[in-house]
């Protein structure tokens, strides 16, 4: 099993934690998370797009010009496509973008974020993360120490409160729960911090 350092808010190491090779240590399969980003993408779509059909515009109700002797092209209707102010072809309708990855892809994806970011040195794990009140400024000092200034995921065991909303106004900064597990957000951080009861969690709900 792979060790990584343990830390305290304020960057202090005092300890190490083993890692479980299934969940930490997995050459990362690019395909499966880059499916995974794809679909949590597509699931935040709102797909309330609409067009106006030529069905579906006002006017057009004669026939603009008589069918021969004109000189010009036949037209049926002032709402037709081509025409200035008609109706779009084959624009987009409201529709639902979501669809579902199997169980054992999401999980693998999962896996593979984790073990990309342990290899590549962005994961900190932190021996308890929480804040005795709601200050922003205890949450950027606490970033600043343990070196994940800029975009970073703070990730906890439970909800935190204090934690959550000292974090909210900090650009680039979110935060979750050992519960919801986000590839897409593992991946955009340049830092994954994590508490230490969290990964236990982790490693317990991932591990093969």
């Amino acid at each position: 099993m792979a060790k990584t350092n343990v830390v305290d808010m304020t960057g202090k190491v005092v300890g190490e934690i083993e890692l479980n090779d299934s969940v930490f240590g997995i050459e990362p399969n690019t395909a499966v998370m880059h499916a995974d980003v794809k679909n949590y993408l597509a699931n935040q779509r709102q797909g309330t797009q609409s067009t106006l059909t030529r069905a579906e515009v006002s006017g057009g109700g004669r026939k603009p010009r008589r069918q021969k002797g004109s000189g010009m092209a036949r037209q049926g209707s002032t709402r037709a496509p081509q025409w200035t102010h008609g109706g779009i072809a084959l624009g987009p309708k409201p529709r639902d973008y979501s669809y579902r990855l199997n169980k054992k892809t999401k999980q693998l994806a999962i896996r593979s974020a984790l073990s990309a970011k342990l290899a590549a040195g962005q994961m900190v794990v932190v021996d308890s993360i929480a804040l005795p009140e709601i200050k922003t400024r205890s949450m950027v000092n606490f970033l600043k120490a343990v070196g994940a200034e800029g975009k970073a995921l703070v990730m906890t065991n439970d909800v935190e409160k204090n934690v959550v909303l000292s974090a909210r106004n900090i650009p680039g900064v979110k935060t979750t729960f050992s519960g919801i597990i986000c590839v897409y957000d593992i991946l955009k951080a340049d830092k994954f911090v994590v508490d230490k009861a969290a990964v236990e969690k982790l490693q317990e709900v991932y591990a093969k």
